[in-house]
């Protein structure tokens, strides 16, 4: 967060205080995670799956430039999300 703000003219000061308040709620909700393990836990699963599953739509959308050289970028991100699913499940088969 402060180096592009550094980068675009801010100064040091408000730079590094908008790159300290953008990591001041990290420990609120986890203090607040916290406070809710109870609640959370049966969902935990769910969560993870879905946090896993938008990091691997990010890295297929956005960090892999081949899949959309094609012009079919669609079909590339399907591809890596359907091959991903076949090895996890291969991987509980035969882990």
């Amino acid at each position: 967060i402060s180096m592009p703000l550094k980068t675009e003219g801010k100064t040091k000061g408000t730079a590094f205080a908008v790159g300290v308040l953008s990591g001041a709620v990290e420990p609120v909700f986890g203090l607040l995670t916290l406070m809710m393990t109870g609640v959370i836990i049966p969902f935990m699963p769910y969560l993870l799956s879905f946090a896993a599953g938008a990091m691997i739509y990010v890295v297929a959308e956005e960090l892999i430039p081949q899949g959309h050289s094609g012009g079919c970028s669609s079909l590339a991100t399907i591809g890596t999300a359907v091959g991903f699913a076949l090895m996890m499940a291969l991987d509980v088969a035969f882990g």
